[in-house]
């Protein structure tokens, strides 16, 4: 170990370094102990002590009291592992899987692989997710916010990213708290706009709104939806809209819908957070004896298979293939370290609006 005219100590600490690069010892794996060390390099303890001591300065090593000292976890993300992780709310064939195609013919040509998870929109499994890639080997994160209306509790986790030295994104939403960190969003309250006032623009006054309270994406078409209705002079009524959120999303809309025409009438239009809600309520409105779009007309947000069915959902194109092209260009750049100035990924899609029979002129 110890060469001529070289510290004992330093040679120690170089020793146990290469040991950690060259992955025979593993991050999170326990360093024999100074006795060991000792007897094993006929040194002193403290000569030991010292190069351990510089190892932690330096993020190779971590001591715990009692416990000993360890192979620091951060050592799992200083090789290129050629893995992206990507975390989605969702796993299912409404949007995700031309999001994943999208990342994959970016990444795959690159050489990277995609490790997928997802959190069922629930920011307990987010943090889950988190503590478990920390501990994987990953060079890069994708990840689309769970509830990203509501305040961020596992910010230390994101930090934990930072200090590995691990880039990550956000999709589709991002936390108020954290608004300088790169992300791709569509720009929901134009989209929310687009709906609402091509309603009002087939004469529609009485146009109820359906949105989900606890992600952006719904607040942002609330803004559109209400920024519609005021061009067109039509008076904001909160006594019209029904907001939901992840847990009651497959039963408050259709069962709010069904009590709101049974207290008020049918109104003229509804403009829906998304498409699957929207079909929600045309069926609620159908098992009523109404008809779309003779009686009721109905616009959704995505664009997904939902909107396709029958005469057609007219809906807001969610161009999904083009989101994860997007963003995995974008992890790419934070990998290469591309100043931001210099980025040549757009960070807001422009919505457009896809007319099908589910709306008709008053």
């Amino acid at each position: 170990m110890a060469e001529i005219g070289v510290p004992k100590y330093y040679a120690l600490m170089e020793q146990i370094k290469k040991d950690i690069l060259a992955g025979e010892i593993r991050p999170g794996e326990k360093i024999p102990s100074e006795n060991v060390l000792s007897k094993k390099y006929s040194i002193s303890r403290h000569t030991v002590r010292k190069a351990l001591g510089i190892l932690e300065q330096e993020g190779y090593v971590e001591a715990f009291h009692g416990k000993g000292t360890f192979c620091s976890k951060k050592m799992l993300h200083t090789r290129k592992t050629g893995n992206i992780a990507v975390v989605t709310t969702y796993i299912s064939d409404y949007i995700f899987p031309h999001l994943i195609q999208g990342m994959d013919k970016v990444l795959s040509r690159e050489g990277y692989t995609i490790i997928l998870k997802n959190t069922g929109n629930s920011r307990q499994k987010e943090a889950k997710c988190l503590e478990e890639l920390l501990n994987k080997e990953i060079d890069g994160l994708i990840i689309e916010p769970s509830k990203s209306q509501l305040a961020c509790r596992h910010r230390n986790l994101y930090q934990n990213l930072e200090q590995y030295g691990i880039p990550y994104i956000f999709i589709q939403g991002m936390y108020g708290e954290m608004p300088d960190k790169p992300h791709i969003l569509m720009d929901d309250v134009q989209g929310g706009y687009l709906a609402a006032s091509y309603l009002t623009g087939l004469g529609h006054r009485k146009i109820w709104g359906f949105f989900k309270a606890d992600d952006i994406q719904g607040m942002e078409r609330h803004k559109g939806y209400v920024q519609a209705l005021r061009e067109a002079g039509i008076f904001y009524d909160p006594d019209n809209v029904v907001w939901f959120h992840t847990e009651d999303r497959k039963v408050k809309p259709a069962m709010m819908a069904k009590r709101m025409v049974e207290e008020q009438g049918i109104p003229d239009a509804v403009v829906c957070y998304n498409d699957q809600i929207a079909v929600q309520i045309m069926d609620v409105l159908e098992s009523m004896g109404y008809n779309i779009p003779q009686d009721v007309s109905v616009t959704g947000y995505d664009n997904s298979l939902y909107a396709q069915r029958g005469c057609g959902l007219t809906t807001i194109a969610h161009p999904q293939e083009k989101l994860g092209e997007m963003a995995a260009e974008l992890i790419l750049e934070k990998l290469d370290h591309i100043p931001e100035a210099e980025s040549k990924v757009e960070r807001v899609i422009r919505p457009e609006l896809i007319i099908r029979g589910s709306c008709r002129k008053k």
